[in-house]
């Protein structure tokens, strides 16, 4: 298996005038969980169509397992475990009768699907056509999980679960990349991005604005400070470089966010009499809004992942 399991090249996909994803470079190397990142209608579910070999792109290369996506499509897609954002169920099947009746056709075992659905407590007698949408989803991730592939690909993959079963989830997802399965999900769930992934991609309006590591991601371009002053805070603070958001809590606590060298910031605050200092990494939610800023689709990007994607 190559180092590159999915490598995308100048990757393009309209729609008439609207465009779904410009140019998308990227790449995911073996071994690792990439979360794909962005609020409803960036790109991402399109992004994962055109690598299943579901879309034709308008322009672009797109690899996986070093296979071409759409030449070799079928192939493909013997190696791939896939979840789509909106999964398609047969409406009279009960979950055990999915379970068995895709391991008849995609190598997968169905006593394992079986074994899984239990670990995620899904009731596999009852009929899809009866199921909530988190049974749904439950069933779908079986179905996805259960050949133990090399790749997997899935979209929103925790969408309408509650978290007790998000985190079975992400157990799942653990032991799989322990395997050596290479993993990669989109989310705009940041909490969930954070907690699992090695690196996530950032997109917006169909580019790749960021590709970074999470431990550097939450670390190198924001700091939260909270510092409490003996007396009243200096008033050129809001003025020094890096320095942005600043907040008076009390007449003597500010809370604000630092960019740049955290020991600039300590040797300025070494001037003043002060009782107490924090500095945290910023979480990646706020990570996250400096590249979108703070208007609508930053808004919507920060929530808890409901839903599925526009484009």
């Amino acid at each position: 298996m190559p180092d590159s399991v999915v490598l995308t090249e100048k990757l393009t996909k309209h729609y008439g005038d609207i465009v779904g994803i410009d140019g998308l470079d990227m790449e995911v190397v073996r071994g690792e969980v990439f979360g794909f990142l962005g609020p409803n209608g960036a790109g991402k579910t399109t992004t994962m169509r055109l690598l299943m070999g579901l879309l034709f792109p308008t322009s672009g290369v797109a690899r996986v397992l070093d296979l071409d996506c759409w030449k070799d499509s079928v192939a493909l897609k013997r190696e791939i475990g896939y979840l789509p954002g909106e999964p398609t169920l047969y409406p009279r099947l009960n979950g055990e009768e999915h379970i068995r009746f895709v391991a008849g056709f995609n190598g997968g075992s169905a006593e394992g699907g079986m074994r899984l659905a239990s670990r995620l407590e899904l009731d596999t007698n009852r009929r899809a056509r009866d199921c909530s949408r988190g049974m749904k989803q439950k069933l779908s991730l079986v179905l996805a999980l259960m050949k133990s592939p090399p790749l997997l690909i899935m979209d929103e993959p925790t969408t309408a679960l509650d978290p007790l079963t998000r985190r079975v989830v992400y157990d799942v997802l653990a032991e799989r990349q322990e395997s050596g399965a290479t993993i990669l999900f989109s989310s705009h769930n940041l909490s969930e991005v954070e907690r699992i992934c090695d690196r996530v991609g950032i997109i917006r309006d169909g580019s790749l604005v960021a590709t970074e590591r999470i431990d550097e991601l939450g670390g190198k371009k924001l700091h939260n400070v909270e510092v409490t002053f003996s007396g009243p805070p200096p008033a050129d603070f809001a003025s020094l470089p890096g320095v942005s958001g600043v907040k008076a809590e009390t007449g003597d606590r500010l809370v604000l966010s630092y960019r740049g060298d955290v020991n600039e910031l300590v040797r300025y605050l070494g001037r003043f009499e002060i009782s107490d200092l924090a500095i945290a990494h910023a979480s990646l939610e706020d990570v996250f809004l400096e590249y979108y800023g703070s208007g609508d689709d930053a808004s919507e990007a920060v929530g808890e992942g409901e839903g599925g994607e526009a484009s």
